[in-house]
């Protein structure tokens, strides 16, 4: 009798954490489409903080002297004020041959011609799940080695890129705290997942897809607090409908105005990109989705924060329509 009681209230036990199981995925689509709401303050938008990521044919030979004049004319309308230039990426044990970047003392000479007060980032990174081994001690070495040379060029700073680094990993912190004693006063940046939006997501995701796809809260805090700016990647975010990313957007950032101390910029990612894959991720990631729920976020924070802007991502894919949508609706909303 009362192994068949005890049984009872175990079966009623899994079905009410089986019917929570279900349940969660619709109130945080609830959540993030309800963030979506409202109209943005109008002091929510740049303050002149923003960056662009771009690709490798600036410093492999491809890019000349006219591109970077093109370049240099649309971006003086624009609020961006950092640029990282793909110089990479490392060799699968931490070296960086100068063979991959051949033309990046040209590039930075044409640049402080046309835009001496846009700073430029070497960005640096590799896939670290069975490339490199950011784990190994020699590795890292290697990789400072890179940086360090790299810099030496006239680069202003280092903007890491390496995917993916799991939650909690010291190594790469490690690596963040020997980069700053190489760049000095130059600007350290990186790239970041995704904060866990939600309290369990990261363990459920991780389980699923073998990896970390989101930080926790407190190891974000930490990078953020090693360097001067924190990129978000909020794109990739495989979420359906305009509403839902927006509002995903609106918590990323929300998030990370919570955990970034004021002295460093917090970066939030837009896609300026166009092949996701499935068509209704490219329906509802956009530049547009992205300012809004940036300006929505800042909003709800009550102030305006003169270090948080957008990262735009990446310039050989952005078009016509990408550029004006950062401009209608954060450059000059």
């Amino acid at each position: 009798m009362i192994a068949r009681t005890r049984a009872r209230r175990g079966l009623r036990f899994l079905a009410m954490v089986a019917a929570l199981l279900l349940a969660l995925p619709g109130v945080a689509v609830a959540t993030l489409t309800l963030q979506f709401t409202g109209t943005p303050a109008p002091w929510a938008k740049t303050t002149g903080h923003d960056a662009l990521w771009l690709g490798h044919a600036w410093v492999d030979g491809r890019k000349t002297a006219d591109d970077v004049r093109t370049l240099a004319a649309r971006l003086r309308k624009t609020g961006i004020r950092d640029v990282y230039v793909h110089s990479g990426p490392f060799d699968p044990d931490g070296t960086l041959p100068a063979g991959k970047h051949p033309k990046a003392a040209d590039f930075l000479k044409w640049w402080r011609e046309e835009l001496p007060k846009v700073r430029v980032s070497a960005w640096l990174g590799q896939k670290v799940d069975g490339v490199l081994d950011l784990d190994d001690a020699a590795s890292r070495k290697r990789v400072l080695d890179g940086a360090r040379a790299i810099t030496a060029l006239g680069f202003d700073g280092v903007h890491y890129n390496f995917e993916p680094i799991g939650d909690g990993d010291t190594d790469f912190l490690d690596l963040l705290t020997q980069t700053r004693a190489i760049v000095g006063d130059g600007l350290l940046s990186t790239s970041t997942p995704q904060i866990e939006p939600f309290p369990l997501v990261r363990p459920a995701a991780r389980a699923v897809t073998g990896r970390d796809k989101y930080w926790s809260p407190g190891y974000f805090g930490q990078v953020a607090k090693l360097t001067d700016q924190v990129a978000i990647m909020t794109y990739d975010s495989y979420l359906p409908f305009p509403s839902v990313y927006g509002g995903y957007v609106v918590r990323q950032s929300s998030l990370a105005l919570e955990l970034v101390p004021e002295e460093k910029t917090v970066l939030i990612g837009a896609p300026a990109y166009h092949d996701h894959g499935v068509a209704w991720a490219d329906e509802a990631e956009s530049v547009e989705n992205a300012a809004r729920g940036a300006r929505l976020a800042l909003t709800s924070y009550g102030r305006p924060r003169e270090r948080f802007g957008l990262a735009l991502y990446v310039d050989f894919a952005a078009t016509k329509e990408d550029w004006a949508e950062y401009e209608k609706f954060w450059f000059k909303p």
